[in-house]
């Protein structure tokens, strides 16, 4: 059984310039996240970073990716939209998509969306309890009702996306605000994933089950052997 192959993209900036994050993530949330993926014998992983040449999403690396996972957030204006536009056009032609946290602002997503992913935040160190609402969904497999997280930035509604076509999780803050936090879409042939747990100065992706999530959502991004769509003028099928 061929792999599923993933890359880890992180901007890679805020390990090298905040103290408080080298000692959470020594080697970079993307790092992190990979090093768990590399247990998996179904997985072959690499990582690509924002200051590498063409962010580290060559033509190369991206036709031989099967799910791209996305972390970004000081510095989305840094992508280059001829790069963004590549990653655009994978994904509609069926490469899977995880869109991290604050990648929820990242340039692929908005576009993918459609409208301005804005939402409302707070950064208190409070808790998160996020529920599973679709309990038969492949993403939730092995979880439990809820996953709670003692420490966390709040995400709160409205969050500016398009309704999802699925909704894994909703996230309960002690700060009262509720967050839809595990959102699927489909666009063309591609799957796409939100998941909001994560931030640069809390152990959110040391977690098992945060990390369980992100494993089971791979799986469920990754491509599928499906038709491809035609467009255009087409002859008729029958005889007329």
């Amino acid at each position: 059984m061929r792999k599923i192959r993933v890359t880890v993209w992180n901007e890679g900036r805020h390990e090298k310039l905040d103290k408080r994050v080298a000692e959470v993530y020594p080697e970079g949330i993307h790092g992190a996240i990979a090093k768990h993926l590399r247990t998996l014998p179904d997985m072959e992983v690499r990582t690509a970073t924002l200051d590498e040449p063409e962010h580290g999403l060559t033509d190369d690396v991206l036709n031989s990716t099967d799910v791209l996972i996305w972390w970004g957030h000081m510095a989305h204006h840094e992508v280059r939209d001829d790069i963004v536009e590549k990653v655009y056009n994978r994904v509609l032609n069926g490469m899977g998509l995880i869109v991290l946290h604050s990648g929820h602002f990242s340039k692929i997503f908005r576009k993918l969306m459609g409208t301005t992913c804005d939402l409302k935040w707070r950064e208190i160190g409070e808790k998160e309890r996020i529920w599973v609402v679709e309990p038969g969904h492949p993403i939730a497999e092995g979880l439990g009702e809820y996953i709670e997280l003692e420490h966390t930035e709040m995400y709160g509604e409205r969050f500016d996306i398009p309704a999802p076509d699925e909704l894994v999780f909703i996230s309960w803050f002690a700060g009262g605000e509720v967050f839809r936090s595990g959102c699927c879409f489909y666009r063309g042939r591609g799957k796409i994933f939100y998941f909001r747990p994560g931030h640069e100065t809390y152990p959110i992706y040391h977690n098992p089950q945060v990390l369980k999530v992100i494993e089971n959502a791979v799986r469920w991004a990754a491509p599928v052997e499906g038709p491809v769509p035609q467009f255009g003028n087409r002859p008729p099928l029958e005889k007329i």
